[in-house]
């Protein structure tokens, strides 16, 4: 029943990047202000859970591990400025596939680390990985356009973003195990609200109170999401927990249709029927 899981975190992915777009773009915030009072948000939601879900053993405080945790945090503030910048000013849609090449860029990575690391941290199954493969080639399918995909500022940011991102999961699997992934996840988003705190110095008074709750209902749906991402990279595979979460592309296309009123294709639809499939096979074969 455990790889039901990253079906949730896909869900969760569609949500939470369909709120943050909302925000971002309808509600007019700054995108340094967001991002420190989205973190701010992540980590007052975590703070009831912290106490119950602690872990944090010895090897975590070792120099290598603690400069493996500080390279997550740097690569994740990067992902998330070039992420905001993306979808604060790109249709959802457009910018789509090269946020879904998040997916692609893990798969490499981990075949790559699992030369370096071996395969005890990274799996190199092939009956996950061709079918993860094959999904993520079909997640960029619907949005190549005469050859070629349409490239701008905001799809070069969105790509960006989605290799940091990648590049962060990835190497934080080297040091996960030393963590619970709530734990981790508190640990790096304070360390993220810290930091953009004292860079940015953002005005919350520009907030209102109804955009203070939309950012913590955001908030809460990122925690679910990377929970369950982490929870499956320690106990069900990178590749394998990657596969399911490219599930969450198809509820994005669904929700940009249903709320922002972005249109769809037939590209679409047979790029959600490939990866449905390639998932199915995932759990099955």
């Amino acid at each position: 029943m455990t790889f039901y899981y990253p079906i949730i975190g896909a869900l969760a992915l569609a949500i939470g990047t369909i709120r943050e777009k909302i925000v971002l773009r309808k509600r007019k915030v700054n995108i340094k202000l967001y991002q420190t009072a989205g973190f701010l948000a992540i980590v007052l939601v975590m703070l009831p859970f912290i106490y119950f879900f602690w872990k944090m053993t010895p090897e975590a405080f070792e120099l290598k591990n603690l400069l493996i945790f500080s390279l997550v945090i740097i690569f994740s503030i990067a992902a998330n400025l070039f992420a905001f910048y993306s979808l604060k000013w790109e249709k959802v849609t457009k910018i789509e596939p090269a946020r879904i090449l998040e997916p692609l860029f893990i798969i490499i990575l981990v075949i790559w680390f699992s030369y370096i690391f071996g395969e005890q941290l990274y799996d190199r199954n092939l009956k996950i990985i061709i079918p993860a493969i094959i999904a993520g080639i079909a997640i960029v399918f619907p949005h190549i356009k005469k050859n070629h995909l349409r490239f701008n500022k905001y799809f070069i940011a969105a790509m960006l973003g989605s290799f940091f991102f990648a590049l962060e999961l990835v190497i934080s699997k080297l040091i996960l195990n030393f963590y619970s992934p709530m734990s981790f996840y508190f640990l790096r988003c304070f360390a993220i609200f810290l930091i953009s705190l004292a860079i940015f110095r953002p005005k919350f008074s520009k907030l209102n109170k109804k955009v203070r709750l939309e950012i913590l209902l955001v908030g809460i749906i990122w925690v679910i999401y990377r929970v369950i991402v982490y929870y499956g990279y320690l106990n069900l595979g990178v590749i394998f927990t990657t596969l399911m979460i490219m599930l969450g592309p198809i509820f994005i296309y669904i929700f940009a249709w249903k709320f922002l009123k972005e249109k769809l294709n037939w590209k679409n639809i047979v790029s959600a029927l490939v990866i449905i499939s390639c998932v199915l096979y995932g759990i099955l074969g």
